[in-house]
C-alpha cells in the first residue's frame, strides 16, 4: 500500500505509544495516524502537539483522535495500553491487570471490523498478545508481539560498543520471552556478514565478558526504570521499525514474538523467534537448529510463558 493511503492506529497514548507515533512520523511511515485513549483531554493535547511536527516533513500526514469505529480500514494497529511496570516489578507480575485491559480492547477491535495487522506492545507482551489473539480469533500471523525486538536492538548496540562499530553494522537475534528469561547467543551474530566468532578471533574476548554483556542487556530495562520510571524511547522506535517493515512489505528477518505451531518444538504461544515480516504480518517463522544448551533455555522460557498465559486466561474468564 502506498504512503498516501496508509492509516495506522494507536491504542494507548502513554509514553510508549506517543514515542511510537513520534518515531513513525519522523520516518514518514503513514499518511494518517489515529489515536485512541481513555483520557480524551490528554489525547487531544497530544494530537495538537503532534500537529506541530507535521510541517517539517515533505510527505503530508495527519494525526487524529480516533474511536474504535474508525479502525475498519486501518492497515496496522499498535496497542500499548495497560498499566506501566513499577520499579522492582517484573513484567510477568503485571499479568492479571493487563489481561483484563487487553481483553476489553480485543473485543472492541473485533467489533470494529478491523482486518489488518496488530502489533502488541503491552507488558507482559507475549502473554498479552496471546490474550488478544484468543479473544479476537484473528489469524495468528496477523497478530504480532514486539517480543524480543527491543532486546535485539540492545544486544546489537552492546556488541557494537564492544567492537567499536556502528550498531547498524551488526546483525543479531534474541530468542524467548521479552523479559527475564530472554536468551542470547553469538551463534547468530554477524558483522556485515562476517560471523562474530570469526570477526573477534584475535580480540581475546573472554566467556565471562560475553556473559556480562548479555546480562547487561537482560537487565537494562530495570536500570532505566530505576532511574526514570519507565522505558519508552527505545521501544517506541523499535515498534516503528517493525510497523514500517509490515506496511512496506519488507520481507526481512527480525526477532519478534511470533505464534508457534510446532516450530522449535513448541505450540500455542507467542515467543521471540526470527521471522520474516511483510504485509501479512509474520510471513514465515524461521526455524533454526539451536544448540542443546540454547534449546534448553528456550524451552524453559516457553514454559514460563505458558504458565503465565494460563493465569491471564483465568483472569479474563
Amino acid at each position: 500500500m502506498s504512503h498516501s493511503r496508509r492509516k495506522i492506529a494507536l491504542i494507548g497514548a502513554g509514553f510508549v505509544g506517543t514515542s511510537f507515533i513520534a518515531a513513525a512520523i519522523q520516518n514518514q511511515i503513514a499518511a494518517e495516524y489515529g489515536i485512541i485513549d481513555l483520557n480524551v483531554t490528554k489525547l487531544e493535547g497530544n494530537v495538537l502537539d503532534f500537529e506541530d511536527s507535521l510541517a517539517n516533513h515533505e510527505m503530508g500526514s495527519a494525526v487524529k483522535v480516533y474511536d474504535f469505529k474508525d479502525l475498519k480500514d486501518v492497515s496496522v494497529i499498535v496497542i500499548t495500553a495497560g498499566r506501566p511496570q513499577k520499579p522492582g516489578e517484573t513484567r510477568l507480575e503485571m499479568v492479571n491487570d493487563n489481561a483484563r485491559i487487553m481483553a476489553d480492547i480485543a473485543r472492541k477491535v473485533k467489533a470494529s471490523g478491523f482486518s489488518g495487522v496488530t502489533v502488541i506492545n503491552a507488558n507482559p507482551v507475549d502473554v498479552m498478545t496471546y490474550v488478544y489473539a484468543h479473544v479476537t480469533g484473528f489469524e495468528k500471523n496477523r497478530v504480532i508481539s514486539s517480543g524480543t525486538a527491543l532486546e535485539t536492538s540492545r544486544f546489537k548496540f552492546e556488541i557494537a560498543k564492544q567492537l567499536g562499530l556502528n550498531a547498524s553494522a551488526v546483525s543479531a537475534l534474541v530468542f524467548g520471552e521479552h523479559g527475564d528469561s530472554s536468551l542470547y547467543t553469538t551463534d547468530y551474530v554477524s558483522i556485515e556478514g562476517i560471523p562474530y566468532k570469526e570477526y573477534t578471533k584475535d580480540m581475546k574476548i573472554s566467556e565471562q565478558e560475553l556473559l556480562d554483556m548479555m546480562q547487561r542487556v537482560r537487565r537494562k530495562a530495570y536500570e532505566i526504570i530505576n532511574r526514570k520510571g519507565s522505558t519508552f524511547y527505545g521501544i517506541g522506535a523499535t515498534t516503528a521499525h517493525l510497523v514500517r517493515m509490515i506496511v512496506e512489505d519488507a520481507r526481512r528477518v527480525t526477532s519478534v514474538g511470533a505464534y508457534l505451531n510446532g516450530e522449535y518444538g513448541q505450540k500455542d504461544l507467542f515467543i521471540g523467534v526470527p521471522a520474516v515480516l511483510g504485509i501479512n504480518g509474520v510471513e514465515k517463522v524461521v526455524e533454526l537448529d539451536l544448540k542443546p544448551e540454547v534449546k534448553k533455555q528456550f524451552d524453559e522460557s516457553a514454559r514460563i510463558l505458558k504458565e503465565n498465559i494460563a493465569k491471564a486466561l483465568d483472569a479474563i474468564k
